[in-house]
């Protein structure tokens, strides 16, 4: 072999061997504390202001019947435990999901409703299909799914979406 073949094959070990070194470098971009313990601080609100004020708007008008829960995720409405499939993969398709508000029923803490407020993002491709996901999971599940476009909603609009739900 010539001495500029040995050169030419040197030179493509290198560069395999630089270009493994910088895509095992760049994917340990985290940083791992030791003994995995992170750091958190306290968010200022649970809410965009958006979502608060819907939430103040719904509490005047439902306010008597019903709590208002912001932020529930689906495991803690929904039971995975569903004979003939298999729970751990069921609950990790809802794990990390949450819909906006839940309704429950004063008395028995019953979830009787859940409400979502559908702004900008919800347009988004992956928002919907989202979105549908957890409507099917919903009206399988037999509890209404009730959807808000507008944050500005009036009084009277969500008493009428509520009974549109049949269960205001």
């Amino acid at each position: 072999m010539e001495t500029s073949t040995y050169v030419i094959v040197g030179l493509v070990v290198l560069a395999l061997i630089l270009v493994k070194a910088v895509l095992s470098s760049s994917s340990k971009t985290k940083k791992v504390f030791k003994n995995n313990v992170y750091k958190y601080s306290a968010k200022s609100s649970v809410m965009t202001k958006t979502e608060s004020d819907f939430f103040l708007k719904l509490e005047k008008v439902v306010g008597e019947r019903y709590f208002v829960f912001p932020q529930v995720h689906l495991s803690s409405l929904l039971d995975h435990r569903i004979k003939g499939q298999e729970w751990v993969y069921a609950f990790r398709h809802i794990n990390g999901k949450s819909v906006d508000y839940v309704l429950c029923d004063r008395h028995t803490l019953q979830p009787t409703y859940a409400i979502e407020l559908d702004d900008h993002t919800h347009n988004q491709n992956d928002r919907k299909k989202r979105d549908a996901e957890v409507e099917r999971i919903f009206d399988e599940a037999n509890l209404p799914l009730v959807r808000f476009k507008n944050k500005d909603v009036a009084d009277g609009d969500i008493i009428q979406a509520l009974m549109n739900a049949n269960k205001l």
